[in-house]
């Protein structure tokens, strides 16, 4: 029997699969294939006599749908499909005029259809709300809809209600944009204003650096499109984050910053009034706004900071988004969106974007889905897409959670904003991410001192010829009768005005009065006190400490503890009720207790972080029989703060860039990221980077964030030994964070506590224990919690006097135990060992004490179990050398390119040598 086709061969297997689960259930199967497979079976049934037909390729067809009135029907199914799933592909998307708007795959003739076939009219299922239709308006429609100025990719999402729900809506409208008169002449508004500001700012500021939206303004239409329908969607702020492309436009024309003091940022001889710190370029400043509607409804707008790694900004803003849904009590996550504005090249070339996306529906990382819109400039620097990406859309990496994803035309501002309303919508019924792709071009070079003519000719020949936006928008308005052909120039020429008197005022040098006040309106810096060594105590009463204990070991009934588990508890109930020390795990769980009891929430977030790498936390307990988990921390007491404890991906730079950001906006949290090994700390060097060490000094940023590293010597290998101590050290300056080496529970103890109950925050760098977690010269007898305070240099319990003393030892962390074990083993007598504890900020005035009372040590050494080149040794040398008059004698591991070596003999030999080193004086 002859048989025809409306898809290629290698279909072939798949519709079979298709066929036989829809025999079996066929809602098993998408509308369009039941109505497809209900018209084979009607024609089966009716005898239909098939014609013959061959495949695309002129071999016969193997298929198995017979021809008919009923077959083409199921063809019309598949040709209505097909534009679902390929209709992006002719969707006229390049404003240069270079997209294909053919595609085989979408000939009449692929479904066995004929000219002929236009005029019958077919069941178009659920289609333009079913009923029947010629297929020359089915198709004209489907045109419309998927391949006009707007392509969209959806299919792939597996949830039905998802694409029903999109299908919808866009098939609803044909994608024809449903905007009054006024909603149009705001955008044409909005529109003119950002190719004014930017002709405005080429013009007046000539070869300076802005990094231009010219040929995205569009972009300002769309921006202007969310905020104006955010209080319809009970949307009450919005966290934003954004490359530096259009930002300048960003911040004048969407966050009303004030254009005088833009104009003055541009000028020669510009000096920022910054109360610390260095400070950044104007096209790096975050900003904050409460923006007022034409509803007369508020919008709080959060534009974050951020460097120039493009994408880096992306988790940062999702923790900033987090913290704030917090702070407004959205457990819906319904009134705050975070919105990132993105870079083709960068959406598809850095990491961070597929970790950010992967944690997007994670319990402690979710934010209600967030609007990513890219301004597809065609381009990154000088790089053409087929050399920048394996994908044909830069927004492919999307695909893997499943976001609808809609490629627009940025020369139509009406469809991107009638997109933009629309994935709002989706944002907020299905809390999932959604991904606006505008097509435009970069009218100038990567920046305005670039010269794209060199790399990229023939391309930039096309976008000189380019006419502006608002002209061809204007036109489409004029000729539809929506203004008159003055009202749009009058639009133009009232903004010029505006921005001519501004830069008057900065050209006549009438400013602000208060130049402090006027740089910081609206950004949002924060300023507090010096960072300062006046001990803070922090102890906590005996009855509160065996409150906690005695919620910490404690279970529901019937709950089913894992017997090493149970064991640990026991001890632990013990050491409180007989005195016995406490262990680093212990002390930890005590600090978190104490502080929640006084209202300080926690939020512990990481790589297995709810049991801890090492077994030694335990946050949750699971029953062995049925998985329920019971987390003792959230039971001290009805009235005590929150607690949070998350697993997270295995990331880094995507994970501490969420946390960071959510220590930013919730600085009343202690908020704790754990890499799994100190190591995996490398992974996230642009966050520490760009953010951590550097938000204070570059924006005013404040954060509190803590870092749990773990670190220490202990054989086993190159990748698990060091937390690269040397790297944080060597970006100290400025008091711009805090690095510490503890080497006891009560010292762990009260650093936690220190950090929540200063009057400032600065980000604390923990190189954390692995074997030491165990080791009971780390343990802390009950007095050690229940008074004092953290101290930065530890005094040696097992000091000679002072006048014996003829050497002196300074080290950090673990290799204490090291020193002290060598020096008791061997009966030295005459040695001194002094742990720094902080790093940084290194407490001077201790040392020069120290300095003062061993004034007469012959024997000067710093000892530590790193190699030379890592470590502390370079950046504490020349501070010791400065306190003490003289240099100190190194003593440890020599240089090397690996932080450790590969077997455990060759560990130990190194030990061994470096420990007799440390002890014998210097010749």
């Amino acid at each position: 029997m002859n048989q025809i086709s409306f898809a290629h061969r290698q279909n072939a297997d798949l519709i079979d699969q298709y066929y036989e689960s829809w025999k079996q259930d066929e809602t098993s199967v998408d509308e369009n294939w039941r109505a497809f497979f209900s018209g084979f079976e009607l024609a089966s049934q009716n005898g239909s006599a098939p014609t013959a037909a061959q495949l695309p390729d002129g071999t016969p067809d193997t298929g198995s749908f017979p021809e008919g009135f009923a077959a083409k029907q199921s063809r019309v199914a598949s040709l209505i499909y097909a534009y679902r799933t390929l209709g992006h592909l002719t969707a006229d998307l390049d404003p240069l005029g270079l997209s294909p708007r053919s595609h085989p795959q979408l000939d009449l003739s692929n479904f066995g259809l004929t000219e002929a076939d236009l005029q019958e009219e077919y069941d178009v299922g659920h289609y333009q709300d079913g009923g029947k239709m010629p297929l020359g308006e089915v198709i004209e429609k489907l045109k419309r809809t998927y391949c006009d100025k707007v392509g969209v990719e959806y299919i792939y999402i597996q949830d039905t209600e998802i694409r029903r729900w999109l299908q919808s809506r866009m098939e609803g409208i044909s994608m024809d944009p449903q905007f009054d008169r006024e909603e149009k002449i705001r955008i044409l508004k909005k529109v003119h204003e950002a190719e004014v500001f930017e002709r405005f700012l080429h013009t007046r500021y000539s070869g300076q650096k802005r990094f231009s939206l010219e040929g995205g303004e569009t972009t300002i239409a769309a921006l202007d499109m969310l905020i104006e329908k955010c209080p319809h969607f009970g949307i009450e702020e919005i966290v934003m984050g954004m490359a530096h492309r259009g930002r300048l436009n960003v911040l004048a024309n969407i966050m009303k910053k004030s254009y005088e003091f833009i104009f003055e940022e541009f000028s020669e001889n510009y000096i920022p009034e910054t109360v610390c710190g260095d400070g950044d370029v104007k096209y790096h400043l975050g900003y904050e706004s409460v923006l007022k509607t034409s509803s007369e409804k508020e919008v709080e707008v959060r534009l974050a900071s951020n460097p120039s790694h493009l994408e880096a900004v992306n988790p940062v803003v999702e923790g900033k988004a987090r913290a704030r849904q917090r702070i407004r009590e959205d457990l819906e996550r319904k009134r705050v969106l975070p919105f990132l504005i993105h870079g083709d090249a960068a959406f598809a070339g850095q990491g961070v974007v597929s970790e950010t996306l992967n944690f997007s529906q994670l319990p402690g990382y979710r934010t209600g889905g967030t609007i990513h819109f890219i301004i597809n400039n065609q381009i990154g620097f000088t790089t053409k897409p087929s050399e920048g990406r394996s994908s044909r859309y830069c927004t492919d990496i999307a695909k893997m959670i499943e976001a609808p994803i809609f490629h627009v035309n940025g020369d139509d501002p009406l469809a991107v904003c009638m997109v933009m309303d629309l994935a709002l919508e989706f944002r907020q019924k299905f809390q999932k991410d959604i991904v606006i792709d505008m097509y435009c071009y970069r009218k100038h070079g990567h920046n305005e001192t670039d010269e794209p003519m060199f790399t990229q000719p023939i391309l930039y020949q096309r976008i000189n010829k380019k006419r502006a936006i608002s002209t061809i928008l204007s036109e489409k308005l004029i000729e539809e009768g929506t203004l008159g052909e003055k009202e749009s120039e009058s639009i133009a020429k009232e903004f010029r005005e505006t921005l001519d008197q501004a830069f008057e005022k900065v050209k006549s040098g009438q400013k602000e009065s208060d130049k402090i006040e006027k740089k910081f309106r609206g950004a949002d810096a924060v300023f507090q006190p010096p960072y300062s060594f006046d001990p803070l105590p922090t102890g906590v009463e005996e009855k509160t400490l065996r409150k906690i204990t005695e919620a910490l070991t404690a279970v529901p009934e019937n709950f089913k503890l894992n017997r090493k588990i149970k064991r640990q508890l026991d001890a632990r109930r013990r050491s409180m009720e007989e005195n016995e020390p406490i262990d680093w795990g212990f002390a930890e769980a005590l600090a978190f207790g104490s502080l929640m009891l006084e209202g300080t929430p926690v939020r512990l977030s990481g790589q297995d972080s709810e049991r801890g790498t090492f077994s030694h936390r335990h946050a949750a307990f699971y029953d062995v029989e049925t998985s329920e988990r019971y987390v003792p921390l959230l039971h001290l007491d009805e009235n005590q703060a929150k607690f949070c404890v998350y697993n997270s991906s295995l990331s880094e730079a995507g994970v501490l860039g969420f946390d960071f950001g959510y220590s930013l906006d919730y600085p009343q949290m202690l908020c704790i990221w754990e890499a799994q090994f100190g190591d995996f700390v490398n992974g996230a060097q642009v966050i520490i980077d760009q953010f951590l060490t550097s938000s204070e000094s570059k924006w005013q940023q404040v954060s509190g964030m803590t870092l749990l590293l773990p670190h220490g010597y202990e054989g086993q290998g190159p990748e698990h030994s060091s937390a690269r101590l040397e790297r944080f050290l060597q970006s100290c300056a400025e008091d711009n964070i805090q690095v510490c080496n503890m080497t006891t529970a009560a010292q762990y103890f009260h650093c936690l506590r220190r950090q929540m109950k200063r009057e400032y925050r600065k980000p604390l760098i923990i190189m954390s224990p692995k074997s030491l977690l165990r080791h009971k010269g780390v343990s802390s007898p009950m007095e050690d919690l229940t008074s004092g305070h953290f101290k930065e240099i530890l005094p040696d319990p097992e000091a000679p006097a002072k006048a014996k003393t003829k050497r002196l030892i300074l080290c950090s962390g673990k290799v204490f135990y090291d020193l002290d074990d060598y020096r008791r083993k061997n009966n030295i007598t005459d040695t001194t060992i002094v742990r720094v504890e902080q790093l940084y900020p290194l407490n001077r005035k201790e040392l020069e004490k120290l300095a003062k009372d061993y004034k007469k040590s012959g024997d000067l050494v710093w000892c530590q179990e790193e190699s030379k080149n890592m470590g502390a040794w370079s950046f504490i040398a020349p501070e010791l050398a400065e306190i003490f008059g003289k240099p100190f004698r190194y003593s440890g591991r020599g240089a090397s390119a690996s932080p450790a070596v590969g077997a455990l003999t060759l560990h130990n030999r190194e030990l061994a040598e470096f420990l007799d080193d440390a002890f014998q004086k210097k010749s």
